[in-house]
């Protein structure tokens, strides 16, 4: 069967596809930053509580108190960059969606569950002794498994290749689980998400420090190290992703494409770079390389996930009806829900002065 039958049509969209483009990228790497935090955060607190020595606790008490939050500013901000994905590619994800409706599905209830956990993590942190372990894992196992359904959904939704699979299995049991890159791929993201957690800590800390805190050095720089470790690992995982790709995509990274090779080299160097300077205790310069690494790469995906549609779907193409008051509409909630959401933070940041006063 020809791949390309199954492919429902592109819908029209309402303006140029760069207006969503660009507000996919934005919105998602936002979505990014907080996401790894959230499950990085996680990941870091079980492992402390699971080698169970008392003086870690400063660090876990901390993620304690942020991670409700975090994990809320998460979902919330992956609403917009799914909406945009599924504007210019939603003939692809929701097909792939419907192959694994079971486990996509699944995910609300493991967010859900993940956000529980996270919460009486936080509010009964004193009272549950021993079992602080249990809770944090339920949110960090919840987590890694919705971060790994993901990333088995954003890969199936590239390879139409596989979606006749479905008349063997109906059910919307369907898992990408024959792609050589899935593994690489979501090891990738959960080692970065140690990387982004670890700074997270370290500015949390460092802020403390500048405020003269007593101790707080000592976990800016345990921050700094989760961050320098965990990136030394990701460039290695990222060279397995890479040699996992299909080679004639491979080569268009390795010098087939001046663009795409271009854009490989500078996310490489720059989170060399980043390690250089987290090793020096550089807070502040590593976490403006990390914003900058993270923009790059993002624009990598995006460059990657065009290039395996290419032989489908071109972005180019698709229809534009002139329809221009939903993007007026939708800049104007932007504007007007960043601002409230400024507020906001900067109320809380303000009553916690007090509190501390």
């Amino acid at each position: 069967m020809d791949p390309a039958a199954l492919i429902p049509e592109a819908l029209p969209i309402p303006v140029e596809w760069g207006w969503f483009y660009a507000f996919l990228l934005l919105t998602f790497i936002i979505h990014l930053l907080f996401m790894n935090v959230m499950l990085g955060s996680s990941v870091i607190a079980l492992v402390h509580h699971l080698r169970g020595k008392p003086e870690t606790e400063p660090l876990t008490v901390d993620i304690s108190r942020k991670l409700p939050f975090i994990v809320a500013f998460t979902v919330n901000f992956g609403v917009a960059p799914l909406l945009f994905l599924q504007v210019l590619y939603g003939q692809f994800l929701y097909t792939s969606s419907v192959l694994m409706a079971v486990y996509w599905l699944a995910v609300v209830g493991l967010v859900m569950l993940a956000y529980v956990s996270a919460y009486i993590y936080d509010f009964k942190y004193v009272s549950l002794g021993a079992m602080r372990t249990v809770f944090i894992a339920v949110t960090a196992v919840c987590l890694l498994a919705t971060a790994f359904i993901y990333t088995n959904n954003m890969t199936l939704m590239l390879r139409p290749e596989v979606w006749p699979e479905y008349f063997n299995r109906p059910g919307g049991t369907i898992l990408n689980l024959g792609d050589p890159t899935l593994i690489p791929r979501y090891l990738h993201f959960v080692v970065a998400s140690l990387a982004v957690a670890g700074l997270f800590l370290a500015l949390l800390w460092q802020r403390k420090a500048d405020r003269g805190e007593t101790g707080a050095r000592r976990w800016v720089a345990h921050g700094m190290a989760w961050f320098a470790y965990a990136t030394m690992a990701q460039i290695a995982v990222g060279i397995w992703f890479l040699v996992a790709l299909p080679q004639p995509i491979l080569l268009l990274f390795m010098g087939g494409s001046g663009l795409h090779t271009a854009v490989l080299l500078v996310g490489v160097s720059l989170a060399v770079l980043s390690v250089i300077t987290a090793m020096r205790q550089k807070v502040y310069l590593t976490t403006g390389l990390l914003v900058t690494t993270v923009t790059v790469m993002v624009f990598q995906r995006d460059l990657l996930r065009d290039v395996y549609l290419s032989p489908y779907f071109d972005i180019s193409d698709r229809v534009v009806t002139g329809e221009q008051l939903p993007l007026i509409l939708f800049i104007v909630t932007l504007v007007l829900g960043v601002g409230a959401i400024a507020w906001m933070l900067k109320q809380a940041a303000m009553a916690g002065k007090e509190v501390r006063s």
